[in-house]
Parts: structure tokens; C-alpha cells; sequence
């Protein structure tokens, strides 16, 4: 006989784990999540805060970077791109505040930056030449010699079942 039962496919099946909050973190937010301020084009990411159920995103959205491309009283509309066969489409959806954080996706890139700026602004002050920015690519590591290595030869011991015995 074939499966008699329906196979459960409901908006939020398969999250028992996702959508739960860890461990003695359980309970009301903390008033800091709703004192942060989002600006359109700010990089945030979705992580669900299963205690607001409202303004949830569904479960293809959880752990995606996405960048604020609107901002209303309680809630924050993300871009976010999600493969759907083989293309990528980005997706506009709004979310609760309770459910995004900013995201440190270009905190390496902004700090780069403010260093490069300042190194080209003490180079125009001091009338030096613009310095090299860019990064590169660490090249292989330096060829070495080793010197006064005993070399030790390992051999596999032969299997000698007279020596063993035969154990009942």
C-alpha cells in the first residue's frame, strides 16, 4: 500500500530548530532592538526572532544578507537575491525590525577605506607620490634547505602467525 498519510508542507515546516531561541535566551526582546535606526542602503542581516511572530520572513530568507531599500514605522524592507532554478532574482520583502540586524559585511571594507584615504591625504600633505592601496596576492613562501636531518627508514613488519599464535 502507499503512503497513507499527507506530507505536511506548511508555511513554516521543517524550522522546530531554526525558529527557536537558544538556550536561557528565551523571553520579551530587550529594548535595544527596537532603538537601532536603519537607513536605506544600510546591509542588514535577517536572523528570525521567533518571540515576534509578526513580520516573520519565510524560511528561504533566514541567514541572508540584504540591503534596506525602505524603512516604514516598524518594519524595514530588504532586497535580498535567492536562487530560483538557475537564476538569481532579488526579492524585495519587508521585515519587523525585531527579525534584521545590521550586518559587519563592509566593516573590513569601510576601515580599508579610511586608511587609504588617510595614507593618500598625509602623501598630498608632505608632497609624496600617491602610495600603493591595492592588495595583493601573497605569493608561495620562500625555499628553504634542511640541514643535519638524520633520515629515518620505516619499514611495515611482516605478519608472522607462529609468532602470533592463533587465539580461540
Amino acid at each position: 500500500m502507499g503512503n497513507q498519510r499527507a506530507r505536511s508542507r506548511g508555511l513554516r515546516h521543517g524550522t522546530r530548530n531554526m525558529f527557536s531561541r537558544p538556550f536561557r535566551k528565551k523571553g520579551p526582546n530587550n529594548a535595544t532592538t527596537y532603538l537601532r535606526t536603519f537607513r536605506i542602503g544600510d546591509y542588514v542581516d535577517i536572523k528570525v526572532n521567533p518571540s515576534q511572530q509578526k513580520g516573520m520572513p519565510y524560511l528561504a530568507y533566514q541567514g541572508r544578507t540584504g540591503i534596506v531599500w525602505n524603512v516604514t514605522p516598524r518594519a524595514v524592507g530588504v532586497e535580498v537575491n535567492k536562487q530560483i532554478g538557475g537564476r538569481v532574482a532579488r526579492k524585495r520583502i519587508h521585515v519587523r525590525i525585531e527579525h534584521v540586524q545590521h550586518s559587519n559585511c563592509r566593516a573590513d571594507f569601510l576601515a580599508r577605506r579610511k586608511a587609504n584615504d588617510e595614507a593618500h591625504e598625509a602623501a598630498h600633505k608632505s608632497g609624496q607620490p600617491a602610495p600603493q592601496t591595492k592588495r595583493t596576492v601573497p605569493g608561495p613562501r620562500e625555499g628553504f634547505t634542511l640541514e643535519n636531518v638524520k633520515t629515518e627508514i620505516l619499514t611495515a613488519v611482516p605478519y608472522d602467525i607462529v609468532r602470533e599464535g592463533i587465539k580461540y
